[in-house]
């Protein structure tokens, strides 16, 4: 029987960023860390500290002049492979109106650049 191909389906849709972010731990630890991926759930981080599973944080995000702060917790690490950056997996806790409108903005604008760079 012929193996099946299943495409990685995600409820919502994931865009490519770069932008820079800053995770402060309950502590008052900050982890500088970079977003690289988008979505008005969550974002995939590099961070240059290791963030426990299931830590619970404020994310800042610097999208160019805009910041957004908001609660998030890491859901999945990838560990740095000696290199001393980890990925982190990190889903957006409960967001006040402002803070959802600050994500979808950058969603829109992402999800726009990339219908321009796409070929027709």
């Amino acid at each position: 029987m012929p193996e099946a191909a299943f495409a990685v389906r995600r409820c919502h849709p994931r865009f490519s960023v770069s932008a820079e972010a800053e995770a402060i731990l309950r502590d008052g630890t900050s982890v500088p860390a970079q977003v690289l991926e988008l979505s008005s759930h969550g974002c995939y981080i590099d961070a240059f500290h290791a963030v426990s599973v299931g830590s619970e944080l404020l994310l800042r995000i610097i999208n160019g002049p805009s910041t957004c702060e908001l609660p998030a917790k890491v859901i999945y690490l990838h560990p740095g492979l000696g290199l001393g950056i980890c990925g982190l997996g990190v889903v957006f806790g409960e967001m006040a109106t402002d803070q959802r409108s600050r994500i979808e903005e950058w969603l829109h604008e992402l999800a726009a650049n990339q219908s321009l760079q796409s070929p027709s």
